[in-house]
């Protein structure tokens, strides 16, 4: 087992060319604990100032809920999170003692429980999808964990990323069209096309922690400075397992867990609206730094 200790600031700054009234902000910044992952201390600094209210969502996320009394022309969410993140030694051998074969098999509970995961979100682009899937995997292995660690390589080999500040995420058959998406496209592009292979998928939204040049792969990681995006897998015998095919990454400690949704938009970090009155927004600003807690 491999612990850490880190340290996670996320800021978020809007402004306006002049002072604006805001609605209600909803913030999906605050991770839960796990058995790999216990959160030490969390602080939320919000100016102007509003009144914080903690709920849960619909799938366990915890969210924070913001209301506003003055009008101003920027406003700053930043939060700071220390938490610790353990990880496994050798994940993907330790999973391949549990998973399952291919084609998956969920038992009967596991489908009703499953349901919504298992049904796309973008059907129109079923077609697309599995006319990648088949150029790219014709031949699929025997195993769940192989045929998604194969997919994931061929998501992280056929497209580039490219960071994008504008909201929302491209349908997978955009994606596949341009040749070209951020993590939140790749990821759901991935979870699509594993669902169209029978498996149950679900977005998760969170941080990467980024090693520098000197990640266990050896490779440098894609994706750190803002908030991170990948998917969740539900392999039989394995439970739910975390496929980055941003950075080709599967169940590794450097991903940072906030919330887990059914679907992208469901799991926007930080979402809200405000009055224009012939206001408008002039910029946003977005940074996360983690770093490790010696």
């Amino acid at each position: 087992m491999q612990i850490r200790t880190l340290r996670i600031i996320h800021r978020t700054r809007y402004t306006y060319d002049l002072p604006v009234a805001f609605g209600e902000h909803r913030l999906m910044i605050r991770p839960r604990d796990g058995h790999d992952m216990r959160l030490l201390d969390s602080s939320l600094t919000v100016s102007p100032r509003a009144d914080v209210h903690w709920a849960f969502d619909a799938f366990g996320n915890s969210l924070a809920l913001l209301l506003f009394h003055d009008k101003a022309n920027e406003l700053v969410i930043e939060s700071e999170l220390l938490l610790r993140r353990y990880g496994l030694d050798e994940p993907l051998a330790r999973i391949a003692r549990y998973a399952g074969a291919y084609p998956v098999q969920y038992g009967d509970d596991d489908r009703i429980d499953l349901g919504p995961y298992l049904r796309a979100d973008q059907p129109q682009d079923q077609g697309a999808l599995a006319a990648w899937i088949a150029q790219v995997l014709p031949q699929l292995p025997g195993g769940s964990l192989q045929v998604l660690g194969a997919l994931a390589t061929a998501v992280h080999k056929a497209f580039r990323y490219v960071r994008r500040e504008e909201e929302g995420v491209q349908t997978p058959a955009e994606t596949i069209r341009l040749g070209t998406g951020t993590c939140r496209d790749f990821a759901l592009l991935f979870m699509e096309a594993a669902r169209i292979l029978g498996f149950a998928a679900r977005f998760v939204t969170g941080y990467l922690h980024d090693e520098a040049a000197g990640n266990d792969s050896g490779e440098d990681m894609t994706g750190g400075g803002a908030t991170h995006a990948w998917a969740d897998i539900f392999v039989p015998g394995a439970g739910w397992v975390e496929f980055d095919p941003t950075n080709r990454i599967i169940a590794s400690r450097n991903l940072i867990r906030v919330a887990t949704t059914r679907t992208p938009s469901q799991a926007m970090p930080v979402s809200g609206t405000f009055v224009q009155d012939g206001g408008k927004l002039l910029g946003l600003q977005v940074s996360v730094s983690v770093t490790n807690v010696e």
